[in-house]
């Protein structure tokens, strides 16, 4: 089957219980238009074979095509913008991470009493398909504008939305999505089922890696190493830029102590690795993720704790040494 039978046949399924509150890839729509596209250009052709100008379209009479350019690249901002923005929303509110105080107790305590077939889990599958389908029809589509306009903006255009945080498939909720689906099927002895469970953890390279594989069987791994140690990251944060770090290392990079946290870095910090500025504000704390690793390498979780811990006992006394000498006056 197509994918273009295959993105409408999932939109259909699901229009009623997740798209309609979320914006998609007009995948069919800008096909068409591509399509039309390509006739202009070969009739371009033809009548430049034959000396006839005149009868052309205006959209295709330039290289660039604006008509395309238009209907495309403006159009894909928005909706790649809208879709990267529900998704870190809607995973937010499933981990409860926009909520706090007694609101977060009270969303906690009601999730109790609610299916796990019909809550936490069914919302992370849903989710799940949202970012890979919509992410391979923004590919397909990029494609075939390339093909036929035998041009790379198309690529340009990918480069643009790494650089801007808006690629999907770059996201570090992606990680914390697949760790919770591996920490399900592992609490509830389940098998691994590549059709309901798209991701795959190895842990035991040199280069730990988490592994997401798309429907038309493309794979992505995302790398489980902090940038700064080079060690698997420990009580792993994502910064605002989708880099992932180990607290310490992330709080040393930003010059704030472990005990006051990633929050109090000032505004004008950069990721050790892009250096984009004021990522340290959004930072967020991987629960899943951390509880993966937890569970499958303790030996080296204990380790990292116990040097941890004797790093925050150390940089506590030079804290509070400095505050009584500040309050004392000398």
């Amino acid at each position: 089957m197509k994918f273009g039978e295959t993105f409408t046949e999932y939109l259909q399924a699901h229009q009623e219980r997740f798209i309609e509150e979320s914006t998609h890839v007009e995948y069919k729509r800008l096909k068409k238009v591509l399509k039309s596209c390509r006739r202009c250009r070969d009739h371009k052709d033809s009548s430049e074979n034959n000396g006839e100008d005149d009868a052309l379209p205006l959209c295709c009479q330039y290289e660039s095509c604006p008509l395309c350019d238009q209907k495309f690249f403006s159009e894909l901002t928005k909706e790649v913008s809208d879709i990267a923005g529900c998704f870190s929303s809607r995973v937010r509110r499933l981990f409860n991470l926009q909520d706090h105080g007694m609101k977060r107790y009270i969303t906690s305590f009601c999730r109790c009493f609610t299916s796990p077939h019909n809550g936490k889990a069914q919302e992370c599958q849903m989710l799940v398909e949202y970012v890979m389908m919509n992410a391979v029809a923004m590919r397909k589509i990029l494609k075939k504008y390339d093909k036929v306009h035998s041009s790379d903006n198309g690529r340009k255009f990918k480069s643009k939305m790494r650089s801007e945080h808006m690629e999907i498939l770059q996201s570090p909720w992606l990680i914390e999505l697949g760790a919770f689906f591996i920490n399900r099927s592992e609490s509830n002895n389940e098998k691994l089922d590549e059709l309901l469970n798209p991701f795959s953890c190895d842990l035991s390279s040199s280069d730990p890696v988490m592994t997401l594989t798309l429907p038309d069987n493309m794979k992505l791994e995302y790398s489980l190493t902090c940038a700064i140690c080079l060690e698997l990251v420990f009580k792993p944060y994502a910064l605002g830029c989708g880099h992932l770090f180990c607290k310490l290392c992330a709080c040393s990079a930003a010059s704030v102590m472990i005990f006051q946290g990633l929050k109090a870095a000032d505004s004008d910090s950069r990721c050790p690795a892009c250096r984009e500025a004021g990522v340290y504000g959004n930072a967020v704390h991987m629960m899943e993720l951390s509880l993966l690793l937890k569970k499958h390498c303790k030996e080296y979780w204990n380790e990292r704790s116990v040097s941890e811990r004797a790093e925050m006992v150390k940089q506590s006394k030079i804290y509070w040494d400095l505050q009584s000498k500040y309050m004392i006056g000398y």
